[in-house]
């Protein structure tokens, strides 16, 4: 039997602590380089699951460091959630305001649909003028504004007026190129393979 040689094994950690130490100082000397700290606009857009899913997950993330959050939900409003179940247990750090009847293939009433709208970005609109909040999401908004229910520059324009700390999320299929050019950070979720395309039904805890 062959003993181990701990030469090379030594050679190998060192090479590795060598390689491992320049990036790090790469990496540092790139993030000295960062020093402006501002509130951004985040979209999180792409046919694939997991746009709200992030958004929410920021907004705990939020909800950690002790920050005050305003959330509407534009469309998921018949729906029971269990992102919105947990919110609710921290009245005191979060806003809910939940409008809308369903997706949009549930609804068949354009006035009932962008009277919804209206009411959902009256609330945003608050929460957007308030520097109390420090995160807003406002969860599927990219839909409403693909169907016309509220017109983009009103809601480009309330976006560009908020606080300048306030960290907005706007999530939802096919977001509008205006709001992708307004953006700080930009995300699109590309599906590669999806349950419900091979019968499987939403199921609590992953989709809702």
């Amino acid at each position: 039997m062959t003993a181990p040689d701990t030469d090379d094994d030594d050679a190998d950690a060192l090479r590795h602590a060598e390689k491992m130490a320049k990036k790090k100082a790469v990496r540092d000397r790139m993030l000295a380089e960062k020093t402006i700290e501002k509130g951004l606009l985040i979209v999180h857009t792409g046919l694939g699951k997991g746009k709200s899913s992030a958004a929410f997950g920021m907004v705990v993330r939020a909800l950690g460091h002790g920050l005050r959050a305003g959330v509407v939900q534009f469309v998921k409003g018949r729906w029971d959630t269990g992102e919105r179940t947990v919110l609710e247990r921290f009245p005191e750090l979060v806003t809910l305001s939940v409008v809308g009847e369903g997706f949009s293939w549930e609804s068949q009433d354009l006035a009932r649909d962008r009277a919804a709208a209206r009411a959902g970005w009256a609330a945003a609109e608050r929460m957007l003028a308030d520097p109390g909040y420090r995160l807003v999401l406002l969860d599927e908004l990219n839909i409403v504004l693909r169907h016309d229910h509220l017109p983009l520059d009103e809601v480009l324009a309330g976006l560009a007026t908020r606080p300048p700390g306030q960290h907005v999320v706007v999530t939802g299929r096919h977001a509008r190129p205006e709001l992708v050019e307004a953006a700080d950070l930009v995300t699109e979720m590309t599906m590669v393979k999806h349950p419900f395309r091979a019968g499987v039904k939403a199921q609590a805890g992953i989709e809702f």
